[in-house]
């Protein structure tokens, strides 16, 4: 759910990066699927047309300007398209779409994570997934909301400064889904944090008779993880009812 396998996805079989250079692997424009792989069998200089023979082993007549570059095999379910040696929208496309249909909804794109719903759930959220992102770089593991949630705690940490986190997307898309994972992670990893420990002073504010000081389970410093964590997702549903609406993919959309 995390790691690709590399398994080809073209339709066309898995081949070493001479192989791919020999067969002049295209995309072809496709009126269902969007594109489809092929390899150009004849172009003539200066025709405007070439002819490809598609996974199918049937021939179509392209215009040159139509097809696009295919990626070499060993960039196949790559995590960061920013490294696409051919970067196209049919390119994209597909290894968003090989990525998914292998459970990996998570792929980067250079500073920013497309994420895909996969409107099932995913073992991908757990504490065990949590710890695996924990004070990571970006580039030491694979993809995921998690990675992006860790880095921006770690700035804020490190630089002292505020930070944002954006997720944007069509009605359906999974925004609220994720920012509820960003919270998660973030009372996950603030709540086991050291507490530091509390002077009398500072457990008791101003004004306040030491019998009605924070208890020393329950002070503020002794927050617990699972504490922290409840209240923040609890107050989701509250700021939600302020704004939402019905879409024709979701029927409690967020606003």
């Amino acid at each position: 759910y995390l790691k690709a396998d590399n398994t080809s996805e073209t339709g066309l079989p898995a081949s070493s990066h001479s192989e791919w250079a020999a067969k002049r692997l295209v995309w072809v424009p496709h009126v269902e699927h969007g594109f489809i792989a092929g390899s150009v069998l004849t172009d003539k200089t200066g025709e405007d047309e070439v002819v490809v023979e598609l996974a199918d082993k049937s021939r179509a007549t392209v215009n040159k300007d139509d097809i696009q570059k295919m990626n070499p095999p060993k960039y196949e379910k790559v995590e960061d398209m920013a490294e696409l040696t051919c970067l196209n929208e049919a390119s994209v496309l597909h290894n968003l779409k090989s990525r998914y249909y292998s459970d990996l909804i998570y792929t980067y794109s250079g500073l920013f994570c497309v994420v895909v719903n996969p409107y099932k759930k995913l073992p991908i959220y757990t504490e065990k997934v949590v710890g695996f992102y924990k004070g990571k770089k970006r580039q030491e593991k694979p993809p995921h909301v998690f990675a992006i949630a860790d880095a921006s705690y770690r700035s804020m940490l490190q630089d002292r400064t505020n930070q944002s986190i954006l997720c944007t997307g069509e009605s359906g898309a999974g925004k609220t889904e994720n920012t509820k994972k960003v919270i998660q992670y973030l009372a996950y990893v603030a709540g086991n944090q050291q507490p530091q420990q509390l002077t009398e002073a500072q457990r008791r504010p101003s004004g306040r008779r030491p019998s009605e000081t924070f208890n020393s389970k329950v002070g503020l410093g002794n927050l617990c993880q699972g504490e922290l964590e409840q209240q923040l997702l609890q107050a989701n549903p509250i700021l939600e009812a302020f704004g939402n609406a019905k879409t024709d993919k979701n029927d409690n959309s967020s606003r």
